[in-house]
Formats: structure tokens, sequence, C-alpha cells
């Protein structure tokens, strides 16, 4: 069982209310993060557009005009939920990717990443539902990849580049396709929604698999 995350407020275009009191922000931070929770069992068990903000309020134990003093609607509640998981994830993989150490190396750590705070959490739903979602709603596919993915693969590339450079790549491919690099983590996110009930998969075995085959190592 993936588990649970905080759900922490980022910076977002979401419309707050602005209340005196220590006790009255706690209570408003406190709705917001239960909205935010039901939202991704809502749209995780739903898909974006079957949910209702009204199922979203029932599940927070709100009114559904409190959904609306916190966000402007379903769609910057979505933008909300991925920028607050996701945003964290992005900044940690950015880090990684500044690391001065063999490709190899850093490549295990991405691994430990993935399995730790994607496959492991909640954050696996939130990809499955842009896989599901994004080719019905393009805005929404094209938010996560200007806030998410574009970032997350332009620092692969600085450590493929950099990697080149110091002669630990036979050839240019990885470079110019780093998605290859965690494919094989989506492939595991696709197959547990599906499969996973049939056939368990170890995601983190599978994903070594493939730094093997993509260096060249034997596989153990």
């Amino acid at each position: 069982m993936a588990k649970a995350l905080t759900i922490r407020p980022e910076r977002d275009r979401a419309r707050l209310p602005r209340k005196r009191g220590g006790g009255r922000a706690e209570k408003s931070a406190a709705r917001r993060q239960a909205i935010l929770a039901a939202a991704l069992d809502e749209f995780a068990a739903q898909g974006f557009a079957a949910t209702r903000l009204d199922d979203v309020a029932r599940r927070a134990g709100v009114a559904k005009g409190t959904i609306y003093l916190h966000f402007c609607d379903k769609e910057a509640l979505c933008q909300v939920l991925g920028r607050s998981l996701l945003s964290p994830l992005v900044r940690m993989l950015e880090t990684i990717a500044q690391t001065d150490a063999p490709l190899r190396t850093l490549a295990e750590r991405i691994v430990d990443v993935f399995v730790n705070e994607i496959y492991g959490t909640r954050r696996k739903d939130v990809i499955r539902l842009i896989i599901t979602e994004g080719p019905r709603l393009p805005k929404l596919a094209e938010f996560y990849y200007r806030e998410a993915l574009s970032r997350v693969i332009e620092a692969l590339r600085g450590v493929l580049r950099h990697a080149m450079e110091r002669g630990e790549l036979e050839n240019d491919a990885i470079l110019r396709f780093p998605q290859l690099l965690v494919a094989p983590g989506l492939v595991a996110i696709i197959w547990s929604g599906l499969f996973d009930r049939f056939e368990p998969i170890d995601v983190r075995a599978l994903m070594n698999a493939h730094l093997d085959l993509l260096f060249r190592e034997r596989v153990r």
C-alpha cells in the first residue's frame, strides 16, 4: 500500500481567505489539506472528468462552497494538488543531478527516489492520472509538463551530457532521449494499475535490470 503523503501548500493561483487569528488560520489550512487529500482520492478513483466537487466536498467533510474559498475551480484544484505533490520531488531530482558522481551511481539514486518517493506513495496516482487524462485534457497535460516533466528532463540531460563528456557513454542515444532512463518506472505504474493483482512487479529490480542493459553490465 502506498504510504500517505502530507500535501504541503505551494505557491499557486488559488484564492486564499485572509483571516486574522492563529486558530482560524490553522483551521483554514486544515480544511485546505483535507480538500486536497479528498481531491486526490476522488481523482484517483473517478478520473478528473468524472470527479464532481460535490464528491470532493463530501469526502473532505466540508461544504462545497468552502472549496471555492481556496480554489477557483476543479482545474485549479488539480493543478495545486499536482504542484504540491510533485514540486518537492522535482527539486530532489534536480539536486541529485547537480551531484558530481559516476552516472551509474546517480542513476541508482534516481531509482531510489522513484521507488520510495513515487511508486511507494500517492504520487503514483497523480502520474497515473496524467497518463490517463492527459490526452483528453491537453491544458492539464501542458501544466504538468511545464511544472514537472520538462524540469526533470532538463536535469537528466545535464547529468547525461556530463557523463558523455567524461566518456561514460558509448553513444548519445540516451542523451537525445533521456526518457529511456525512467521508462521502466512508467511501465511499472501502468502495470500496477492493470495487472498487479495477477502478477506483482518488483519495480526496483525492473529498473536496476534496465540500468544493466543501458550500461551494458552483466545482469546480477
